[in-house]
Order: structure tokens, then sequence, then C-alpha cells
């Protein structure tokens, strides 16, 4: 029987009602100095005014290194009463110090595996996810090395796989590592950012292969984001593809946070739902939101 691990435990993939499938509560980088998602009592005012607007999971791309707060996770879950669900896996090298990656040498997969099935950290709380990155149009070494990792980590325990795509490109390139040469079956991968590159026909060929497409964030300068995402939706729908989506809101720095006068969590639902059930339908839209995170999320664990 297929579960989605969150924070609180495995729960059935019709338990996760309307999902945020792609943000974070808690993030921190030295490439957004000074914005870090640190914040616990911002992250549980995110969480609550998300579940105002009739949202009950959130999927934390946030990965190894970059200030999961695991513990705090588990906390704001229950308070709150929204499905939590967390990370493993890397991000980019350009995140990291070189001791950190250092440290990680020969033994990145096994780091994988034990917090997907023993815990991260002391927290006991399972992530329920495999995060990494590839680079712009191209796959690095560190990408190469961070994707060969996941792929063994999900042969060991059946966990999906969500890849930042830097601006949204490189979709093929991901899936001729992830599937191609490391046998990860496609409808375990999650192909993230999608939005940010409005290329049709690179998305009906991931759609094609099998992957599930990420649309998510709201519009930034020189994003092709909200304005295109109807057309994006629509095509692949209208091409077969609308169990494949999922939508997101990819929450990374604290002026993002609505609580800080930014879009937040909320927007997903507040104004993106709206406007594409204006587009889309609301059936479509319904089930892009619930039905197809159970599917990308929901794994029968090894």
């Amino acid at each position: 029987m297929s579960t989605v691990r969150t924070v609180l435990g495995d729960v059935p993939p019709e338990r996760l009602g309307v999902c945020d499938a792609h943000d974070h509560l808690f993030f921190g980088s030295p490439q957004l100095p000074g914005q870090e998602l640190r914040d616990a009592s911002a992250a549980r005012a995110e969480l609550a005014a998300f579940r105002e607007q009739g949202g009950g999971s959130v999927v934390q791309w946030t990965p190894y290194g970059l200030g999961r707060r695991a513990a705090d996770l588990l906390l704001l879950s229950r308070d709150t009463g929204v499905h939590v669900v967390a990370a493993t896996g890397l991000h980019q090298a350009v995140h990291y110090d070189t001791g950190t990656l250092a440290e990680l040498r020969g033994r990145l997969a096994d780091t994988f595996v034990a917090e997907l099935t023993t815990g991260i950290g002391p927290s006991g709380v399972r992530a329920g996810l495999i995060k990494v990155a590839g680079g712009f149009h191209a796959l690095d070494a560190h990408a190469r090395w961070t994707m060969t990792a996941a792929a063994e980590a999900h042969r060991a325990t059946g966990a999906p796989i969500a890849v930042h795509l830097e601006l949204g490109t490189g979709a093929l390139d991901v899936l001729e590592l992830l599937c191609g040469e490391s046998g990860v079956p496609p409808h375990r991968v999650i192909l993230g950012h999608l939005n940010r590159s409005p290329d049709f026909t690179a998305h009906r060929q991931a759609a094609e292969a099998g992957a599930f497409l990420a649309f998510d964030g709201p519009s930034r300068t020189h994003h092709a984001t909200d304005w295109r995402m109807p057309d994006a939706l629509r095509a692949l729908a209208e091409a077969g593809f609308g169990h494949r989506l999922l939508l997101g809101g990819d929450t990374t720095t604290a002026a993002a946070r609505s609580v800080n006068g930014g879009p937040g969590l909320p927007y997903l639902l507040r104004r993106l739902r709206p406007r594409l059930e204006a587009a889309l339908g609301k059936d479509l839209v319904e089930r892009i939101l619930t039905e197809n995170p159970g599917r990308a999320f929901g794994v029968e664990w090894r």
C-alpha cells in the first residue's frame, strides 16, 4: 500500500487534502544572505494562513544542510493540523561550503537512506522525498554525483526524487541520467520549476517520459511564471497529461512570506487557484491539488 511519509508518520495519499507540492517553511543559503527562513513563529503563521485558505499539506523541499529544522516541522504540523513532508537530498554546490561537501563524499546515498528510514539527525523525523538539483541547461559533476546517490537511495527505499531545474531547464538531461542511466522509474521523478521556462515542447517530452511536472512559485521579474502557466497546463492536460501536474509556491526568502507582506503559502490558493480554475476548470485544478500529489509522493516504502 502506498503511503506519504510525513513528519508525523506515514499517511494514505488521500489524507493530504489540498497540497502545496513544493514550498519551504525553513530554508537558509549563503546565496540569500539576510533572507533566511528561520522564524518558527512566522512559519506557524504561514501554515495557519494556508490552512485558512483550505490547505491540507505542504511538501518542504529544503534538503540536507540548509536549515530544515525537522523537529520544528513536527511541532508545526501538530499545532496547525497541516501535513508536512520533509526532504533529504542535496542542493547545488554553490549552497554549501567545501567542508560540508567533503564530509559527505563516499557516504551520500547512505545519508539519504538514513534520513528516509531512521530520521533526520536526533529529531527522529523521517524524510519523505529526496531533493536534488541540476544546473542551467546542464548537469555538472556535482549534479551527477548527487543524482546518482539519489537513485541509489531510491532503489533502497522507494522514495520519490524531486529535482530543482535551474530556471526550468535541463529536464530531459535529468531524466536521461536518473531514468536512463540509473534506472529510476519516471513516475518517481518530480521535475520542479517548469513554469520558469515556457518551453511547451520540453514540457510535453518530460510528461511523455512519465515524470511529474511541478509548476511552482508566483511570478518573479523576468520569469515566465503565472501569466504563461494556464497555457502550459492547458496544453499538457489536452495532451492527456493532467494526471502528471503539480502546483506549489516555493517560498524561499523571509520577504516572500505573507506575514512579511509577500505572497507566501496562501498565494497558491488565494490567487493562483481561482485564476487556474477560470482557465482550466475547477475539476482539473482540484485533481492537480489533491489527487496528483498523492500519486507523486505516495510510495510503497522499502
